[in-house]
């Protein structure tokens, strides 16, 4: 097992399937910037080793990823802070995304913000029983997504579940995401989730590799045309800019409840 950013990030290879694993189970695995770029690197260096055939991702402690640390944002000054994280966020998903191996999340526990884009640009999901998933933003930070990631939730979901996920800022257990067809199955115990990815994985890796490979950018492109971006700037600048944001920042990392203002 290679240690990556500080520890937080670990990578084991079992046969040919490769494994990157969060491992910052204090704080449900929430993601550091530094765990963000181990992640965006070991992807790349995926994409340079031909004997890989399928990755898994997962996360230690019973949490997927709780999303980004909260902490982090206090440094946000300029609006340019705001437009950089996204755009690192947007090329962390995209990253993701563009492995040239299938790639499979193993979710259990706290899958939320950060860790809800990283499952969601896998290719497929599976999950314990403890997994809840969403993006509640409107309830904890008051700032927003970038229109790639919008993208991908109504990609996921569809329009009037990504709004009412969205919207009601609530978590969605393991049964609810396999009936929404976002996770492939839920396994029967907190135990069997490992195991069964891993068979999973071996299965999918003695399939045809360049057949596997076509059909993920074929899929991507798809959606791509049925959800063109336009700048989203404007949004951005409009949520992190804002006075609730700031609120929102202070009210989690003192856990109490935000008092949104609308400004």
């Amino acid at each position: 097992m290679i240690e990556l950013a500080g520890g937080e990030l670990l990578t084991e290879r079992k046969g040919s399937v490769h494994w990157i694993t969060f491992n910052r189970p204090q704080a449900r695995n929430a993601l550091t910037w530094g765990m963000y770029d181990a992640l965006v690197n070991e992807c790349e260096r995926v994409n340079e080793d031909d004997s890989i055939r399928v990755v898994v991702i997962t996360g230690n402690g019973g949490a997927f990823a709780a999303g980004t640390d909260i902490s982090q944002f206090r440094a946000f000054k300029t609006a340019q802070d705001a437009l950089d994280y996204e755009k690192q966020g947007n090329h962390m998903a995209e990253t993701v995304e563009s492995v040239r191996v299938p790639v499979i999340a193993a979710i259990a526990g706290a899958c939320t913000g950060g860790g809800a884009s990283i499952a969601t640009c896998s290719d497929i999901r599976i999950a314990s029983p403890s997994a809840k998933f969403g993006i509640p933003i409107a309830r904890t930070l008051g700032n927003c997504l970038s229109q790639k990631n919008y993208a991908r939730v109504v990609s996921a979901f569809g329009v009037p579940r990504a709004k009412e996920l969205l919207l009601t800022a609530r978590l969605m257990d393991a049964q609810e995401l396999k009936a929404a067809g976002y996770v492939a199955e839920v396994v029967a115990s907190e135990e069997a989730l490992v195991p069964r990815a891993q068979e999973l994985a071996e299965q999918i890796a003695a399939y045809a590799p360049l057949t596997l490979q076509v059909t993920k950018k074929a899929i991507n492109r798809v959606r791509d045309q049925l959800f063109p971006i336009e700048d989203d700037k404007e949004f951005i600048e409009t949520c992190y800019l804002s006075e609730d944001f700031r609120e929102g920042i202070e009210a989690f990392l003192n856990k109490r409840k935000p008092v949104w203002r609308g400004r």
